[in-house]
């Protein structure tokens, strides 16, 4: 599988793929490059008449290929998404596993004047390809949009904050790489904030670490969007992995409270009418980072959220308390967060 570099290179070349596949966690960042291979090849100005979308759920090989060789208008090219394409996945029930045989036999056919796009989201950061889409690689250009790491990353920073008119030293894009997420969509974020916080001068080590937005931020985002889909074990997988890399349990409590409690906040926003513009700026959030926590509140009603709060702080009296296994109580509550009824 390729990775975004490599389409961002093709597309700096103006080199266009027949179909492509995205598969990653991120659908934000997924829908970002599509809009680019779109506004690359397709007429702007007749947008309307040579765009499409299909839902993968609704997917079946007479819409898909209706919709792919109708001809362009007025444009050279036309683009077709499939948003959300389940059927991709490798375990799915009878009437996608259908849908799946007949589309990815359908790709060797596409018109040459059409882009056909299809993507699925993972369920969790770890998930991997699958079978499926490595068995189309030949015929497709498959992008993973997966983390980037090293020089990768090193090098896509660099370039980001040049672009912005920005240098940056080896020491200190050592500690910037070190305590950015390293997601493409948060990291063009996170640097814009550092372009903003700095706009008049040289960036700095303490800007960075005051800056940006911890790593270990977003494993609690997943730790508790695992809570909202009532998967204990996984969250237990997270909490194990932080525990490993050093955290200490007070330290991850601290942070499971913190986004509860946001949370609670950002959903009683919501239901008071707010935007998420009112809701990132009272909160001095991130706009990105604002959206993706008002999408995991919609996975919990405000009494969940109340109650996640109130156990947070009970296992916080515990373990001030109480000579007890620190562990355990986090485990404990993880369990506790997951059975919570609405």
């Amino acid at each position: 599988m390729k990775d975004v570099l490599y389409l961002e290179e093709q597309l700096s070349k103006n080199r266009m793929s027949n179909c492509y596949i995205f598969c990653g966690s991120d659908e934000h960042s997924i829908k970002n490059y599509i809009n680019k291979i779109v506004a690359k090849f397709v007429n702007k100005d007749f947008l309307d008449f040579n765009y499409s979308e299909i839902d993968g759920l609704n997917a079946n090989i007479d819409n898909v290929r209706n919709a792919c060789e109708t001809l362009p208008f007025m444009s050279e090219k036309k683009a077709v998404v499939i948003y959300r394409a389940n059927f991709l996945r490798d375990k799915v029930d009878k009437a996608l596993e259908s849908s799946s045989k007949e589309i990815m036999q359908y790709i060797n056919n596409i018109p040459s004047e059409c882009i056909l796009i299809m993507y699925y989201i993972f369920e969790n950061d770890r998930e991997k390809e699958s079978n499926k889409v490595r068995k189309l690689e030949k015929a497709v250009l498959a992008i993973k949009m997966s983390k980037l790491k090293g020089n990768s990353l090193s090098k896509k920073v660099t370039d980001i904050l040049k672009d912005k008119g920005k240098d940056i030293n080896k020491s200190d894009l050592a500690i910037l790489c070190n305590n950015v997420e390293n997601n493409l969509d948060i990291i063009e974020n996170e640097l814009e904030k550092l372009y903003c916080y700095t706009i008049d001068r040289e960036i700095t080590g303490k800007d960075i670490l005051d800056i940006i937005t911890k790593k270990n931020d977003n494993d609690i985002f997943n730790l508790v969007d695992f809570i909202s889909q009532r998967k204990p074990q996984k969250s237990l997988d997270i909490l194990n992995e932080l525990i490993f890399k050093g955290e200490i349990e007070t330290s991850i409590l601290r942070m499971i409270q913190r986004q509860f409690k946001l949370l609670f906040i950002i959903k009683l926003g919501i239901e008071t009418g707010k935007s998420k513009e009112q809701l990132s700026s009272e909160l001095k959030l991130n706009p990105f980072i604002c959206e993706k926590m008002m999408q995991q509140s919609s996975k919990f009603t405000l009494n969940q959220l109340k109650q996640n709060v109130e156990a947070s702080l009970e296992t916080e009296r515990i373990l001030k308390s109480k000579s007890v296994d620190s562990k355990l109580e986090m485990e404990l509550l993880i369990l506790k967060s997951t059975t919570i009824k609405i």
